[in-house]
């Protein structure tokens, strides 16, 4: 699965000498950075020695966005108004007969009745179903960002986020706009494929592989959607990055958690502190 994976790259339990986490520094300045993963099986924990270092040594955990308010019955109500119809449209609406017929028939084969996302706009429609193709494969639990900020609250550690909830729902309401069809065609063929690519990608994640996440996930999306790359990647990206190195002038240690690859590739978090003479070093 390719776009998704923004979201949604998991990880074996298998153990490597390295992984998806950094140190950054610049002096005597540091922080920590790892790619997540929003996810997991029961048996992908415990997870990473490293992670749980860099938590231990760290004062703050940073993640990509507020969770505590994605948790709030408001934000809830929020979102239903921004990635539903309220205007009398339906999911057969938002796209073509022959398109639609092709999601149908997804379904159909997977035992769900397609009637449960009609008033869900495309792109929505289609995380749901693939939040639901991840259950039926047995993935369905917490990821990498819940666990560590639940453990933060616990631990009374500070947190923060590099971007708002009501931010972060302003680029998933804008997904696959104005190539529904496009979107969804993608989507349904790489589901129909995602218990091989899954096992692929998540060796490569687990072993900090970014050439082999990029090749086999970014290389398409920038290819076939050049327009969402820059939106979900890039000009996020771009807008951490100066919220990322003000962290680094702080006298505390942050760890900044964020999906795996926003820290992939020429246009990732990596390579942007480099390109600033940031020293990186993998753990």
């Amino acid at each position: 699965m390719r776009w998704l994976l923004l979201l949604l790259i998991l990880y074996s339990s298998h153990v490597f000498s390295e992984t998806s986490l950094w140190r950054v520094s610049k002096g005597t300045h540091t922080l920590f950075i790892g790619g997540t993963v929003h996810v997991l099986r029961k048996t992908d924990y415990p997870l990473p020695a490293a992670f749980d270092d860099a938590f231990d040594q760290s004062s703050k955990l940073v993640f990509e966005t507020d969770i505590a308010a994605t948790e709030d019955p408001a934000f809830g109500q929020q979102m239903m108004q921004r990635l539903m119809y309220a205007d009398g449209r339906s999911l057969k609406d938002g796209l073509t007969p022959t398109v639609y017929r092709q999601l149908e028939k997804f379904c159909t084969d997977r035992g769900v009745s397609i009637a449960m996302f009609q008033q869900m706009r495309p792109p929505v429609a289609v995380m749901t179903l693939m939040m639901l193709e991840l259950q039926r494969l047995g993935i369905s639990d917490a990821g990498v960002d819940s666990h560590y900020f639940q453990r933060a609250r616990a631990e009374h550690k500070a947190v923060g986020e590099l971007e708002t909830a009501t931010e972060q729902l302003d680029f998933l309401a804008r997904l696959g706009e104005g190539r529904e069809d496009d979107f969804v065609r993608y989507s349904l063929k790489e589901m129909q494929q995602l218990a091989p690519v899954m096992r692929e990608l998540t060796q490569a994640w687990r072993e900090g592989d970014q050439a082999k996440m990029a090749r086999l996930s970014l290389d398409d999306m920038r290819k076939e959607f050049p327009n969402m790359y820059q939106q979900l990647l890039v000009r996020r990206n771009q807008h951490w990055l100066p919220r990322i190195e003000a962290m680094l002038n702080d006298p505390g240690t942050e760890m900044v958690l964020v999906g795996a690859l926003h820290l992939v590739g020429d246009d990732g978090v990596l390579q942007m502190l480099r390109d600033r003479g940031y020293q990186i070093e993998q753990r």
